[in-house]
């Protein structure tokens, strides 16, 4: 322990630092030593390597002269190597083109956002360009709910056409 006898010191009196200050000194000799011990450990591990390799070398054993030797065989080609892929593995697969099927996605949405077309033939509903839609929705305005225990109000349907017309009694008149 240090010769120095501990005191209490109250907060605020002024003396509440530390009294002995780090060497730099000791700072700088311990960064460069540190320096030294990993360029050293990089030639280290650089000559086990080469130990390693060149005992590989000595010691391999000979090669069966009835294995045929090994022969570099030519890229394979991008679409054949494609549809074998599509044989071996099967749905859903990975995305093999990331950057090209985002691609042709936005194309689509781009298509149908500005294009007039056919969402069910059918039923009649129809898609139109976004532009038009914004400039319709901003003249004839959003559809507005009826506020609770108001009555609903009447819609007109074709003529010749039976239906119900809500009375404000709840119980509806057939006409």
């Amino acid at each position: 322990m240090s010769e120095e006898s501990l005191r209490y010191v109250p907060p605020g009196s002024g003396e509440e630092f530390e009294h002995e200050d780090l060497n730099p000194r000791v700072v700088f000799v311990f960064l460069a030593g540190l320096g030294i011990l990993c360029v050293v450990s990089v030639f280290v591990v650089i000559g086990m390597y080469d130990y390693l390799d060149s005992y590989q070398r000595v010691h391999q054993p000979p090669a069966n002269p009835l294995v045929a030797p090994k022969v570099e065989v030519a890229k394979p080609n991008y679409a054949r190597t494609q549809s074998e892929i599509r044989q071996v593995f099967p749905e859903p697969r990975l995305e093999e083109d990331e950057r090209g099927q985002l691609n042709s996605i936005r194309l689509k949405e781009e298509q149908q956002l500005n294009s007039y077309g056919w969402v069910d033939e059918k039923a009649g509903v129809v898609h139109i360009p976004i532009e038009l839609a914004i400039r319709l929705t901003a003249q004839r305005g959003l559809p507005v709910l009826p506020e609770k225990g108001a009555a609903a109000p009447v819609e007109s349907k074709p003529a010749g056409k039976k239906h119900a017309v809500p009375s404000q009694s709840g119980q509806g008149n057939k006409q």
